[in-house]
Protein backbone atom coordinates (compact mmCIF):
# COMPACT_ATOMS: atom_id res chain seq x y z
CA UNK A 1 0.00 0.00 0.00
CA UNK A 2 2.21 2.75 -1.19
CA UNK A 3 1.30 6.32 -1.51
CA UNK A 4 1.79 6.76 -5.23
CA UNK A 5 -1.32 8.22 -6.82
CA UNK A 6 -2.64 7.74 -10.31
CA UNK A 7 -6.19 7.64 -11.48
CA UNK A 8 -7.62 5.04 -13.74
CA UNK A 9 -7.19 7.15 -16.85
CA UNK A 10 -3.53 7.75 -16.14
CA UNK A 11 -3.00 4.03 -15.88
CA UNK A 12 -4.51 3.52 -19.32
CA UNK A 13 -2.52 6.33 -20.93
CA UNK A 14 0.63 4.81 -19.50
CA UNK A 15 0.30 1.77 -21.74
CA UNK A 16 2.28 3.55 -24.43
CA UNK A 17 5.16 3.98 -22.01
CA UNK A 18 5.03 0.70 -20.10
CA UNK A 19 3.98 -2.03 -22.43
CA UNK A 20 6.10 -4.97 -21.51
CA UNK A 21 8.25 -6.50 -18.87
CA UNK A 22 11.49 -8.37 -19.31
CA UNK A 23 10.69 -10.67 -16.45
CA UNK A 24 10.70 -14.39 -16.83
CA UNK A 25 12.08 -16.50 -14.05
CA UNK A 26 15.45 -15.27 -15.33
CA UNK A 27 14.20 -11.78 -16.24
CA UNK A 28 16.26 -11.44 -19.40
CA UNK A 29 13.91 -11.42 -22.39
CA UNK A 30 14.78 -7.87 -23.35
CA UNK A 31 17.43 -5.42 -22.22
CA UNK A 32 15.12 -2.42 -21.96
CA UNK A 33 11.52 -3.48 -21.38
CA UNK A 34 10.09 0.03 -21.11
CA UNK A 35 11.54 1.34 -24.37
CA UNK A 36 9.10 -0.33 -26.75
CA UNK A 37 6.25 1.72 -28.20
CA UNK A 38 2.89 0.23 -29.28
CA UNK A 39 3.95 -0.06 -32.92
CA UNK A 40 6.93 -2.19 -31.87
CA UNK A 41 5.08 -4.26 -29.28
CA UNK A 42 4.36 -7.94 -29.72
CA UNK A 43 1.79 -10.23 -28.18
CA UNK A 44 4.56 -12.22 -26.50
CA UNK A 45 6.21 -9.21 -24.90
CA UNK A 46 2.87 -7.92 -23.69
CA UNK A 47 1.93 -11.33 -22.31
CA UNK A 48 5.19 -11.45 -20.36
CA UNK A 49 4.30 -8.13 -18.73
CA UNK A 50 0.73 -9.19 -18.02
CA UNK A 51 1.83 -12.42 -16.33
CA UNK A 52 4.46 -10.79 -14.13
CA UNK A 53 2.36 -7.79 -13.17
CA UNK A 54 -0.49 -10.14 -12.30
CA UNK A 55 1.53 -11.97 -9.63
CA UNK A 56 2.87 -8.66 -8.29
CA UNK A 57 -0.71 -7.48 -7.90
CA UNK A 58 -0.94 -10.13 -5.20
CA UNK A 59 2.63 -10.14 -3.84
CA UNK A 60 3.64 -6.51 -4.25
CA UNK A 61 7.18 -5.24 -4.53
CA UNK A 62 10.18 -5.59 -2.24
CA UNK A 63 12.45 -2.70 -3.08
CA UNK A 64 10.85 0.00 -5.29
CA UNK A 65 12.79 -1.37 -8.26
CA UNK A 66 11.51 0.54 -11.34
CA UNK A 67 12.40 -2.39 -13.57
CA UNK A 68 9.77 -4.71 -12.14
CA UNK A 69 6.82 -2.82 -13.66
CA UNK A 70 5.11 -2.35 -10.28
CA UNK A 71 4.12 1.26 -9.56
CA UNK A 72 5.58 1.69 -6.11
CA UNK A 73 6.65 4.04 -3.39
CA UNK A 74 6.12 4.41 0.34
CA UNK A 75 5.54 1.48 2.68
CA UNK A 76 6.37 -1.63 0.70
CA UNK A 77 5.37 -4.08 3.43
CA UNK A 78 1.74 -3.26 2.76
CA UNK A 79 1.82 -4.06 -0.94
CA UNK A 80 -0.43 -6.47 -2.73
CA UNK A 81 -3.73 -8.16 -2.04
CA UNK A 82 -2.07 -11.11 -0.29
CA UNK A 83 -0.49 -8.87 2.33
CA UNK A 84 -3.70 -6.91 2.92
CA UNK A 85 -5.65 -10.10 3.48
CA UNK A 86 -3.00 -11.65 5.73
CA UNK A 87 -2.86 -8.56 7.92
CA UNK A 88 -6.62 -8.46 8.36
CA UNK A 89 -6.87 -12.15 9.22
CA UNK A 90 -3.94 -12.33 11.69
CA UNK A 91 -1.74 -14.41 9.41
CA UNK A 92 0.84 -11.63 9.72
CA UNK A 93 0.85 -8.61 12.01
CA UNK A 94 -1.42 -5.63 11.28
CA UNK A 95 0.37 -2.51 12.51
CA UNK A 96 -2.56 -0.12 12.78
CA UNK A 97 -4.01 0.27 16.27
CA UNK A 98 -7.49 0.48 14.75
CA UNK A 99 -8.95 -0.17 11.34
CA UNK A 100 -9.62 3.48 10.57
CA UNK A 101 -5.93 4.34 10.83
CA UNK A 102 -4.56 1.10 9.36
CA UNK A 103 -5.90 1.53 5.83
CA UNK A 104 -6.78 4.82 4.21
CA UNK A 105 -7.71 5.75 0.66
CA UNK A 106 -4.19 7.07 0.16
CA UNK A 107 -2.88 3.54 0.78
CA UNK A 108 -4.77 1.91 -2.09
CA UNK A 109 -3.41 3.73 -5.14
CA UNK A 110 -0.88 1.14 -6.28
CA UNK A 111 -3.22 -1.86 -6.05
CA UNK A 112 -5.75 0.17 -8.04
CA UNK A 113 -3.54 1.73 -10.73
CA UNK A 114 -1.59 -1.46 -11.38
CA UNK A 115 -4.80 -3.43 -11.89
CA UNK A 116 -5.94 -1.06 -14.61
CA UNK A 117 -2.53 -1.03 -16.23
CA UNK A 118 -2.69 -4.84 -16.48
CA UNK A 119 -6.13 -4.50 -18.07
CA UNK A 120 -4.74 -1.92 -20.51
CA UNK A 121 -1.97 -4.28 -21.56
CA UNK A 122 -4.50 -7.09 -22.04
CA UNK A 123 -6.57 -4.81 -24.26
CA UNK A 124 -3.46 -3.87 -26.24
CA UNK A 125 -2.41 -7.49 -26.66
CA UNK A 126 -5.77 -8.87 -27.77
CA UNK A 127 -5.92 -7.38 -31.30
CA UNK A 128 -2.30 -8.34 -31.95
CA UNK A 129 -2.99 -11.89 -30.81
CA UNK A 130 -6.26 -12.06 -32.73
CA UNK A 131 -4.60 -10.97 -35.96
CA UNK A 132 -1.93 -13.65 -35.54
CA UNK A 133 -4.39 -16.33 -34.36
CA UNK A 134 -2.62 -16.62 -31.01
CA UNK A 135 -5.64 -17.95 -29.18
CA UNK A 136 -3.72 -19.31 -26.19
CA UNK A 137 -2.24 -15.85 -25.58
CA UNK A 138 -5.79 -14.52 -25.56
CA UNK A 139 -6.93 -17.29 -23.19
CA UNK A 140 -4.22 -16.49 -20.64
CA UNK A 141 -5.15 -12.81 -20.83
CA UNK A 142 -8.82 -13.63 -20.31
CA UNK A 143 -8.06 -15.83 -17.31
CA UNK A 144 -5.88 -13.16 -15.70
CA UNK A 145 -8.49 -10.46 -16.37
CA UNK A 146 -11.17 -12.60 -14.73
CA UNK A 147 -9.05 -13.43 -11.69
CA UNK A 148 -7.89 -9.84 -11.34
CA UNK A 149 -11.34 -8.25 -11.42
CA UNK A 150 -12.94 -10.87 -9.19
CA UNK A 151 -10.32 -9.82 -6.64
CA UNK A 152 -10.83 -6.11 -7.30
CA UNK A 153 -14.51 -6.62 -6.47
CA UNK A 154 -13.60 -8.65 -3.38
CA UNK A 155 -11.50 -5.80 -2.00
CA UNK A 156 -13.22 -2.66 -3.30
CA UNK A 157 -16.79 -3.64 -4.23
CA UNK A 158 -18.14 -1.81 -7.31
CA UNK A 159 -15.28 -0.73 -9.58
CA UNK A 160 -14.94 0.61 -13.15
CA UNK A 161 -14.78 -2.24 -15.62
CA UNK A 162 -16.96 -2.11 -18.73
CA UNK A 163 -16.24 1.55 -19.52
CA UNK A 164 -12.62 1.30 -18.45
CA UNK A 165 -11.96 -1.69 -20.65
CA UNK A 166 -13.29 -0.25 -23.90
CA UNK A 167 -12.33 3.41 -23.85
CA UNK A 168 -8.92 4.89 -23.13
CA UNK A 169 -10.20 8.44 -23.70
CA UNK A 170 -12.78 8.28 -20.92
CA UNK A 171 -11.48 10.30 -17.98
CA UNK A 172 -14.39 9.29 -15.77
CA UNK A 173 -15.28 5.61 -16.22
CA UNK A 174 -18.19 4.75 -14.00
CA UNK A 175 -18.15 1.78 -11.63
CA UNK A 176 -19.93 -1.45 -12.51
CA UNK A 177 -21.73 -3.40 -9.84
CA UNK A 178 -19.69 -6.16 -8.30
CA UNK A 179 -22.39 -8.68 -9.22
CA UNK A 180 -22.26 -7.73 -12.91
CA UNK A 181 -18.46 -8.01 -12.92
CA UNK A 182 -18.70 -11.49 -11.42
CA UNK A 183 -21.16 -12.42 -14.17
CA UNK A 184 -18.79 -11.04 -16.79
CA UNK A 185 -15.86 -13.02 -15.43
CA UNK A 186 -17.76 -16.30 -15.75
CA UNK A 187 -18.42 -15.51 -19.42
CA UNK A 188 -14.77 -14.56 -19.83
CA UNK A 189 -13.61 -17.85 -18.33
CA UNK A 190 -15.82 -19.83 -20.72
CA UNK A 191 -14.22 -17.92 -23.60
CA UNK A 192 -10.79 -18.65 -22.19
CA UNK A 193 -11.60 -22.37 -22.04
CA UNK A 194 -12.69 -22.24 -25.69
CA UNK A 195 -9.43 -20.55 -26.60
CA UNK A 196 -7.39 -23.15 -24.73
CA UNK A 197 -9.29 -25.86 -26.60
CA UNK A 198 -8.38 -24.27 -29.95
CA UNK A 199 -5.33 -24.80 -32.15
CA UNK A 200 -3.30 -21.57 -32.17
CA UNK A 201 -0.80 -20.61 -34.82
CA UNK A 202 1.82 -20.61 -32.04
CA UNK A 203 1.95 -21.03 -28.31
CA UNK A 204 3.27 -18.29 -26.01
CA UNK A 205 7.04 -18.10 -26.00
CA UNK A 206 6.90 -17.86 -22.20
CA UNK A 207 4.15 -19.23 -19.98
CA UNK A 208 5.26 -18.60 -16.40
CA UNK A 209 2.51 -20.68 -14.88
CA UNK A 210 1.92 -23.83 -16.92
CA UNK A 211 4.63 -23.93 -19.56
CA UNK A 212 2.10 -24.02 -22.37
CA UNK A 213 -0.05 -26.85 -20.99
CA UNK A 214 -3.56 -25.83 -22.05
CA UNK A 215 -5.22 -28.65 -20.08
CA UNK A 216 -3.82 -27.23 -16.87
CA UNK A 217 -5.06 -23.77 -17.84
CA UNK A 218 -8.55 -25.24 -18.36
CA UNK A 219 -8.44 -26.80 -14.89
CA UNK A 220 -7.39 -23.41 -13.51
CA UNK A 221 -10.33 -21.75 -15.29
CA UNK A 222 -12.76 -24.22 -13.77
CA UNK A 223 -11.20 -23.81 -10.31
CA UNK A 224 -11.57 -20.04 -10.57
CA UNK A 225 -15.22 -20.59 -11.51
CA UNK A 226 -15.58 -22.74 -8.36
CA UNK A 227 -14.19 -19.86 -6.36
CA UNK A 228 -16.63 -17.40 -7.97
CA UNK A 229 -19.62 -19.64 -7.27
CA UNK A 230 -18.60 -20.29 -3.66
CA UNK A 231 -17.97 -16.62 -2.96
CA UNK A 232 -21.42 -15.62 -4.14
CA UNK A 233 -23.29 -18.56 -2.60
CA UNK A 234 -25.00 -16.26 -0.07
CA UNK A 235 -26.69 -14.27 -2.85
CA UNK A 236 -27.03 -16.91 -5.60
CA UNK A 237 -29.41 -19.79 -5.02
CA UNK A 238 -27.84 -21.82 -7.83
CA UNK A 239 -24.21 -21.23 -6.87
CA UNK A 240 -23.64 -24.41 -4.90
CA UNK A 241 -25.20 -26.57 -7.64
CA UNK A 242 -22.90 -24.99 -10.20
CA UNK A 243 -19.95 -25.43 -7.83
CA UNK A 244 -20.77 -29.10 -7.26
CA UNK A 245 -21.18 -29.73 -10.98
CA UNK A 246 -17.57 -28.68 -11.58
CA UNK A 247 -16.41 -30.87 -8.69
CA UNK A 248 -18.33 -33.80 -10.14
CA UNK A 249 -16.68 -33.27 -13.53
CA UNK A 250 -13.24 -33.71 -11.96
CA UNK A 251 -11.86 -31.10 -14.35
CA UNK A 252 -10.44 -28.72 -11.79
CA UNK A 253 -7.22 -28.44 -9.77
CA UNK A 254 -7.38 -31.50 -7.54
CA UNK A 255 -3.73 -32.51 -7.86
CA UNK A 256 -0.88 -30.36 -6.58
CA UNK A 257 0.98 -30.80 -9.86
CA UNK A 258 -1.71 -28.60 -11.43
CA UNK A 259 -1.45 -25.77 -8.89
CA UNK A 260 -1.43 -22.27 -10.36
CA UNK A 261 1.80 -20.90 -8.90
CA UNK A 262 4.47 -18.39 -9.81
CA UNK A 263 8.02 -19.56 -9.11
CA UNK A 264 10.45 -16.76 -8.29
CA UNK A 265 13.82 -17.24 -9.95
CA UNK A 266 15.89 -15.60 -7.19
CA UNK A 267 18.79 -14.93 -9.56
CA UNK A 268 18.93 -11.16 -9.00
CA UNK A 269 18.22 -8.74 -6.13
CA UNK A 270 17.77 -5.77 -8.48
CA UNK A 271 17.06 -4.58 -12.03
CA UNK A 272 14.65 -6.25 -11.55
CA UNK A 273 14.51 -8.06 -8.24
CA UNK A 274 13.19 -11.54 -8.98
CA UNK A 275 13.26 -12.87 -5.42
CA UNK A 276 9.98 -13.53 -3.65
CA UNK A 277 8.95 -10.03 -2.44
CA UNK A 278 8.42 -11.19 1.14
CA UNK A 279 11.99 -12.48 1.15
CA UNK A 280 13.29 -9.19 -0.22
CA UNK A 281 11.50 -7.24 2.50
CA UNK A 282 12.66 -9.42 5.37
CA UNK A 283 16.09 -10.79 4.47
CA UNK A 284 18.18 -7.63 4.69
CA UNK A 285 21.36 -6.51 6.45
CA UNK A 286 19.25 -4.83 9.12
CA UNK A 287 16.95 -7.82 9.49
CA UNK A 288 13.26 -8.41 9.10
CA UNK A 289 11.01 -5.70 7.72
CA UNK A 290 7.74 -7.04 9.10
CA UNK A 291 6.37 -8.98 12.04
CA UNK A 292 4.92 -12.45 12.15
CA UNK A 293 1.57 -13.01 13.84
CA UNK A 294 1.63 -14.08 17.47
CA UNK A 295 -1.81 -15.61 16.97
CA UNK A 296 -0.76 -17.90 14.11
CA UNK A 297 2.59 -18.89 15.59
CA UNK A 298 0.94 -19.70 18.92
CA UNK A 299 -1.74 -21.78 17.22
CA UNK A 300 0.83 -23.81 15.28
CA UNK A 301 3.28 -24.15 18.19
CA UNK A 302 0.74 -25.27 20.78
CA UNK A 303 -0.78 -27.86 18.44
CA UNK A 304 2.55 -29.27 17.18
CA UNK A 305 1.76 -28.38 13.61
CA UNK A 306 4.38 -30.13 11.43
CA UNK A 307 4.61 -27.13 9.07
CA UNK A 308 5.83 -24.62 11.64
CA UNK A 309 9.57 -25.00 11.01
CA UNK A 310 9.03 -24.45 7.31
CA UNK A 311 6.86 -21.36 7.81
CA UNK A 312 8.84 -19.51 10.47
CA UNK A 313 12.52 -19.01 11.17
CA UNK A 314 13.49 -18.04 14.74
CA UNK A 315 16.52 -15.81 14.96
CA UNK A 316 16.55 -16.04 18.76
CA UNK A 317 15.99 -18.96 21.12
CA UNK A 318 13.83 -16.99 23.57
CA UNK A 319 11.55 -13.98 23.69
CA UNK A 320 11.98 -11.38 26.47
CA UNK A 321 9.83 -12.31 29.44
CA UNK A 322 9.49 -15.98 28.42
CA UNK A 323 11.41 -19.18 29.11
CA UNK A 324 13.43 -17.60 31.91
CA UNK A 325 14.54 -14.59 29.86
CA UNK A 326 14.23 -11.18 31.49
CA UNK A 327 11.81 -8.62 30.01
CA UNK A 328 13.49 -6.05 27.78
CA UNK A 329 12.03 -2.59 27.40
CA UNK A 330 14.29 -1.76 24.47
CA UNK A 331 13.49 -4.69 22.17
CA UNK A 332 10.04 -5.72 23.45
CA UNK A 333 8.28 -2.98 25.36
CA UNK A 334 5.17 -5.03 26.01
CA UNK A 335 7.21 -7.62 27.92
CA UNK A 336 6.99 -5.17 30.85
CA UNK A 337 3.27 -4.54 30.40
CA UNK A 338 0.15 -6.32 31.59
CA UNK A 339 -2.21 -7.65 28.92
CA UNK A 340 -5.32 -5.56 28.23
CA UNK A 341 -8.42 -6.70 30.06
CA UNK A 342 -10.19 -8.01 26.95
CA UNK A 343 -7.19 -10.26 26.27
CA UNK A 344 -7.37 -11.57 29.82
CA UNK A 345 -11.12 -12.12 29.57
CA UNK A 346 -10.80 -14.00 26.28
CA UNK A 347 -7.73 -16.00 27.25
CA UNK A 348 -5.69 -14.69 24.32
CA UNK A 349 -1.93 -14.86 24.15
CA UNK A 350 -0.24 -11.51 24.69
CA UNK A 351 3.10 -10.03 23.65
CA UNK A 352 5.57 -12.88 24.05
CA UNK A 353 5.44 -16.53 23.17
CA UNK A 354 7.53 -19.44 24.45
CA UNK A 355 10.10 -21.31 22.38
CA UNK A 356 11.50 -18.21 20.71
CA UNK A 357 8.50 -17.30 18.53
CA UNK A 358 8.93 -13.53 18.49
CA UNK A 359 6.13 -11.68 16.72
CA UNK A 360 3.50 -9.08 17.45
CA UNK A 361 -0.13 -9.00 18.50
CA UNK A 362 -2.90 -7.88 16.19
CA UNK A 363 -3.02 -4.10 16.04
CA UNK A 364 0.33 -3.45 17.72
CA UNK A 365 1.22 -0.01 16.37
CA UNK A 366 4.41 0.60 18.34
CA UNK A 367 7.48 1.90 16.56
CA UNK A 368 10.23 -0.42 15.39
CA UNK A 369 12.81 -1.29 18.06
CA UNK A 370 16.24 -2.77 17.26
CA UNK A 371 14.85 -6.28 16.84
CA UNK A 372 15.26 -6.88 13.11
CA UNK A 373 17.95 -9.49 13.65
CA UNK A 374 16.26 -11.25 16.57
CA UNK A 375 12.55 -11.40 15.78
CA UNK A 376 10.97 -14.36 13.96
CA UNK A 377 10.81 -14.10 10.17
CA UNK A 378 9.41 -15.98 7.21
CA UNK A 379 11.03 -19.38 6.81
CA UNK A 380 11.55 -21.67 3.84
CA UNK A 381 7.94 -21.93 2.66
CA UNK A 382 6.70 -20.18 0.63
CA UNK A 383 9.18 -17.29 0.36
CA UNK A 384 12.46 -19.20 0.00
CA UNK A 385 13.95 -18.25 3.38
CA UNK A 386 15.70 -20.33 6.04
CA UNK A 387 14.54 -23.61 7.49
CA UNK A 388 14.31 -23.52 11.30
CA UNK A 389 16.76 -26.10 12.63
CA UNK A 390 17.32 -24.49 16.05
CA UNK A 391 20.45 -22.75 14.79
CA UNK A 392 19.06 -19.34 15.85
CA UNK A 393 21.44 -17.44 13.58
CA UNK A 394 20.65 -13.95 12.33
CA UNK A 395 19.48 -13.63 8.75
CA UNK A 396 21.11 -11.50 6.07
CA UNK A 397 20.93 -10.54 2.42
CA UNK A 398 21.72 -14.07 1.26
CA UNK A 399 20.26 -16.78 3.45
CA UNK A 400 18.31 -19.98 3.10
CA UNK A 401 16.98 -20.47 -0.41
CA UNK A 402 17.82 -16.82 -1.28
CA UNK A 403 14.22 -15.96 -2.16
CA UNK A 404 13.50 -18.82 -4.55
CA UNK A 405 9.93 -18.95 -3.30
CA UNK A 406 6.53 -19.49 -4.85
CA UNK A 407 3.28 -17.58 -4.93
CA UNK A 408 0.21 -19.79 -4.61
CA UNK A 409 -2.78 -18.49 -6.56
CA UNK A 410 -5.02 -21.54 -7.05
CA UNK A 411 -4.14 -24.85 -5.40
CA UNK A 412 -5.39 -28.38 -4.95
CA UNK A 413 -5.44 -27.98 -1.17
CA UNK A 414 -7.43 -24.76 -1.65
CA UNK A 415 -9.97 -26.63 -3.77
CA UNK A 416 -10.35 -29.19 -0.97
CA UNK A 417 -11.06 -26.44 1.55
CA UNK A 418 -13.66 -24.97 -0.81
CA UNK A 419 -15.27 -28.39 -1.11
CA UNK A 420 -15.24 -28.69 2.69
CA UNK A 421 -17.01 -25.34 3.03
CA UNK A 422 -19.65 -26.32 0.50
CA UNK A 423 -20.21 -29.58 2.38
CA UNK A 424 -20.57 -27.77 5.70
CA UNK A 425 -23.13 -25.40 4.20
CA UNK A 426 -25.05 -28.43 2.92
CA UNK A 427 -25.00 -30.12 6.32
CA UNK A 428 -22.55 -32.84 5.28
CA UNK A 429 -20.11 -32.85 8.20
CA UNK A 430 -18.63 -36.21 7.16
CA UNK A 431 -17.85 -34.97 3.66
CA UNK A 432 -16.51 -31.70 5.05
CA UNK A 433 -14.09 -33.53 7.35
CA UNK A 434 -12.85 -35.73 4.54
CA UNK A 435 -12.20 -32.72 2.32
CA UNK A 436 -10.55 -30.78 5.15
CA UNK A 437 -8.22 -33.67 5.91
CA UNK A 438 -7.43 -34.05 2.21
CA UNK A 439 -6.53 -30.36 2.16
CA UNK A 440 -4.24 -30.86 5.14
CA UNK A 441 -2.56 -33.85 3.47
CA UNK A 442 -1.92 -31.94 0.27
CA UNK A 443 -0.69 -28.89 2.15
CA UNK A 444 1.91 -30.84 4.14
CA UNK A 445 3.06 -32.80 1.11
CA UNK A 446 3.41 -29.62 -0.93
CA UNK A 447 5.36 -27.84 1.81
CA UNK A 448 7.78 -30.72 2.25
CA UNK A 449 8.27 -31.23 -1.48
CA UNK A 450 8.97 -27.52 -1.90
CA UNK A 451 11.46 -27.49 0.98
CA UNK A 452 13.25 -30.66 -0.11
CA UNK A 453 15.30 -28.72 -2.65
CA UNK A 454 15.67 -25.58 -0.51
CA UNK A 455 17.08 -26.67 2.85
CA UNK A 456 20.35 -24.97 1.88
CA UNK A 457 22.66 -26.66 4.37
CA UNK A 458 20.15 -26.77 7.23
CA UNK A 459 20.01 -29.73 9.58
CA UNK A 460 17.30 -31.88 7.99
CA UNK A 461 16.94 -33.98 11.13
CA UNK A 462 14.64 -31.23 12.43
CA UNK A 463 12.09 -31.93 9.72
CA UNK A 464 8.87 -33.51 11.03
CA UNK A 465 8.67 -37.28 10.84
CA UNK A 466 5.88 -39.25 9.23
CA UNK A 467 4.65 -39.97 12.76
CA UNK A 468 4.56 -36.25 13.58
CA UNK A 469 2.48 -35.62 10.48
CA UNK A 470 0.06 -38.49 11.10
CA UNK A 471 -0.32 -37.64 14.80
CA UNK A 472 -1.35 -34.10 13.93
CA UNK A 473 -3.80 -35.42 11.36
CA UNK A 474 -5.27 -37.80 13.94
CA UNK A 475 -5.70 -34.91 16.36
CA UNK A 476 -7.66 -32.97 13.74
CA UNK A 477 -9.83 -36.01 13.04
CA UNK A 478 -10.59 -36.52 16.74
CA UNK A 479 -11.20 -32.84 17.42
CA UNK A 480 -13.65 -32.65 14.52
CA UNK A 481 -15.65 -35.62 15.77
CA UNK A 482 -15.80 -34.16 19.29
CA UNK A 483 -16.84 -30.65 18.17
CA UNK A 484 -20.24 -29.10 17.61
CA UNK A 485 -21.06 -27.25 14.38
CA UNK A 486 -19.32 -24.02 15.41
CA UNK A 487 -16.29 -25.95 16.59
CA UNK A 488 -16.05 -27.69 13.23
CA UNK A 489 -16.23 -24.37 11.40
CA UNK A 490 -13.39 -23.14 13.60
CA UNK A 491 -11.25 -26.19 12.83
CA UNK A 492 -11.93 -25.83 9.11
CA UNK A 493 -11.13 -22.13 9.15
CA UNK A 494 -7.94 -22.49 11.16
CA UNK A 495 -6.68 -25.21 8.84
CA UNK A 496 -7.54 -23.08 5.82
CA UNK A 497 -5.57 -20.18 7.35
CA UNK A 498 -2.52 -22.35 8.03
CA UNK A 499 -2.47 -24.00 4.61
CA UNK A 500 -2.95 -20.62 2.92
CA UNK A 501 0.12 -19.06 4.58
CA UNK A 502 1.43 -16.50 2.09
CA UNK A 503 -1.96 -15.98 0.45
CA UNK A 504 -4.28 -13.69 2.41
CA UNK A 505 -7.00 -13.33 -0.21
CA UNK A 506 -8.76 -16.63 0.43
CA UNK A 507 -8.78 -16.32 4.26
CA UNK A 508 -10.10 -12.74 4.02
CA UNK A 509 -12.94 -13.85 1.75
CA UNK A 510 -13.69 -16.93 3.85
CA UNK A 511 -13.82 -14.85 7.02
CA UNK A 512 -16.37 -12.46 5.55
CA UNK A 513 -18.45 -15.31 4.11
CA UNK A 514 -18.59 -17.37 7.29
CA UNK A 515 -17.47 -15.31 10.31
CA UNK A 516 -15.05 -18.11 11.26
CA UNK A 517 -12.75 -18.75 12.99
CA UNK A 518 -14.08 -17.13 16.15
CA UNK A 519 -10.74 -17.91 17.83
CA UNK A 520 -8.85 -14.98 16.27
CA UNK A 521 -6.87 -12.71 18.54
CA UNK A 522 -8.62 -9.32 18.76
CA UNK A 523 -6.99 -5.94 18.34
CA UNK A 524 -4.98 -4.64 21.26
CA UNK A 525 -7.26 -1.62 21.17
CA UNK A 526 -10.50 -2.53 23.00
CA UNK A 527 -12.60 -0.50 20.54
CA UNK A 528 -10.76 -0.66 17.22
CA UNK A 529 -13.77 0.24 15.05
CA UNK A 530 -15.57 -2.39 12.99
CA UNK A 531 -13.82 -5.01 10.86
CA UNK A 532 -13.13 -3.86 7.29
CA UNK A 533 -15.54 -5.34 4.78
CA UNK A 534 -14.18 -3.41 1.79
CA UNK A 535 -11.35 -0.96 1.22
CA UNK A 536 -11.68 2.77 0.59
CA UNK A 537 -11.32 3.79 -3.03
CA UNK A 538 -7.93 5.40 -3.74
CA UNK A 539 -8.08 9.06 -2.75
CA UNK A 540 -6.56 10.27 -5.99
CA UNK A 541 -9.06 8.34 -8.10
CA UNK A 542 -11.93 9.82 -6.10
CA UNK A 543 -10.48 13.30 -6.61
CA UNK A 544 -9.96 12.82 -10.34
CA UNK A 545 -12.97 10.75 -11.38
CA UNK A 546 -16.33 12.46 -11.01
CA UNK A 547 -18.11 9.10 -11.20
CA UNK A 548 -16.40 7.64 -8.13
CA UNK A 549 -17.64 8.71 -4.71
CA UNK A 550 -15.70 7.79 -1.62
CA UNK A 551 -17.34 5.38 0.80
CA UNK A 552 -18.61 6.74 4.08
CA UNK A 553 -16.61 4.04 5.87
CA UNK A 554 -14.96 0.68 5.30
CA UNK A 555 -17.91 -1.30 6.56
CA UNK A 556 -19.60 -1.22 3.16
CA UNK A 557 -19.97 -4.89 2.17
CA UNK A 558 -19.21 -6.20 -1.28
CA UNK A 559 -22.23 -7.63 -3.04
CA UNK A 560 -21.72 -11.24 -1.91
CA UNK A 561 -21.04 -10.39 1.74
CA UNK A 562 -24.39 -10.67 3.49
CA UNK A 563 -23.20 -12.70 6.50
CA UNK A 564 -22.65 -9.67 8.71
CA UNK A 565 -19.58 -8.34 10.46
CA UNK A 566 -17.20 -11.10 11.65
CA UNK A 567 -17.03 -11.59 15.39
CA UNK A 568 -13.42 -10.61 16.06
CA UNK A 569 -12.40 -6.99 15.65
Amino acid sequence: MKRTSTNIFTAFCAVALVLISCETTELDLTSNPNALTPDLASADFLLNSIQEDFVRQFEGDADNDPNDNWASGGNTTGDGFNELGMELTRIVNMAGRNYVSAYQGSDMSDEWSNAYRILANIRTMEPLATEADLTHHIGIGQFIEAYLFVTMVDFFGDVPYSEASIADDNFNPGPDSGASIYDATLVLLDRAIANFNSNPSAKPLTDFYYGGNENQWIRACNTLKMKVYLQRRLVDGGALANFNAIVASGNYIDDTMDDLIFAWGATSPSQPDNRHPRYGINYTDSGAGEYMSNWLMNLMDTTDDPRIRYYFYRQNATVPGEDGTDPDEQTLTCSLQAPPQHYINGGFTFCNLPNGYWGRDHGNAEGTPPDGLIRTVYGTYPVGGKFDDDSFAAIGLVAGATGAGISNLLTAFGADFMIAEAAMVSGDAVGAKAAMLAGYDKSVTKVQAFASTRLAGADASFEPTATDISNYRDSLDAAWDAADANGRWNILAEQYWIASFGNGVEPYNFYRRTGFPTTLQPNLEPNPDVFIRSMYYPTNSVNNNSNINQKTDQQQPVFWDTAGVPAAN
